[in-house]
């Protein structure tokens, strides 16, 4: 038996929003990846969460590369140079916060585990 529609309305409950968002993400970067590999296409696919998460997929070697070849093709080539050095600029700024990102959150990990006494706390 076929699926029925879904109303496309907000979830409200935030742990069914939870699930919802995680499962369509899988689906969506893997139906990203199958239309690469079959169709040999070049694919970029960018999904921030709701929590500022982000997540990737880039059919080719770079991001900046296939991100460059989108702005030439959207925006024409008036002044390519000058805007594939922002975009650079921008991606090596995108890749610290990333880095710095990941850093604070096995931090955070890594402060909830610990018991508060090790910090010399009282419970």
């Amino acid at each position: 038996m076929g699926r029925g529609r879904v109303e496309l309305k907000r979830i409200e409950n935030k742990i069914n929003r939870q699930v919802t968002f995680a499962k369509r993400r899988n689906g969506l970067l893997k139906k990203a990846y199958e239309l690469s590999v079959l169709c040999d296409a070049e694919v970029a696919l960018i999904i921030f969460s709701n929590r500022g998460k982000l997540y990737e997929f880039c059919s080719s070697s770079s991001m900046l590369k296939t991100l460059d070849r989108y702005q030439k093709c959207s925006y024409g080539a008036v002044e390519v140079s000058k805007p594939a050095k922002e975009l650079e600029s921008s991606y090596r700024e995108y890749l610290k916060l990333k880095a710095r990102y990941e850093e604070l959150q096995r931090t955070q990990r890594c402060l909830v585990l610990q018991p508060y006494h090790s910090f010399g706390l009282p419970y």
